[in-house]
């Protein structure tokens, strides 16, 4: 999971060469920052690139850059509940626990 504080001191300090876009896995633009360096370009887009760091916040730097672990973490959970479910499902088959116990459960897991 990639670290908005990284990305902005990575920027700041060594974002003349790209580092932080490989850091973010923007690899094509770190590439075109480390092929551009030498004239200075870069240098002046990654202190904007700082400043824009800084000022996102961590839900929109999430959103942006971090966007597979928490389609994983979605998805834990949601896998979670149902697994639950079917347990609740199977001990009312078996006889025990009651019909209004495993709706009960149902709607606090929902």
């Amino acid at each position: 999971m990639k670290d908005k504080t990284a990305a902005a001191l990575l920027a700041f300090f060594l974002g003349g060469i790209g580092i932080h876009r490989f850091y973010l896995n923007q690899i094509g633009l770190g590439f075109l920052y480390l092929l551009f360096s030498w004239t200075f370009i870069p240098l002046i887009a990654s202190l904007i690139d700082f400043i824009v760091f800084l000022a996102m916040d961590k839900r929109t730097f999430d959103y942006k850059y971090n966007k597979e672990p928490l389609v994983q973490q979605h998805n834990y959970f949601k896998n979670s509940s149902s697994e639950e479910i079917e347990k609740l499902y199977n001990l009312k088959m078996k006889g025990i626990i009651s019909q209004e116990e495993f709706d009960r459960k149902k709607r606090e897991l929902l």
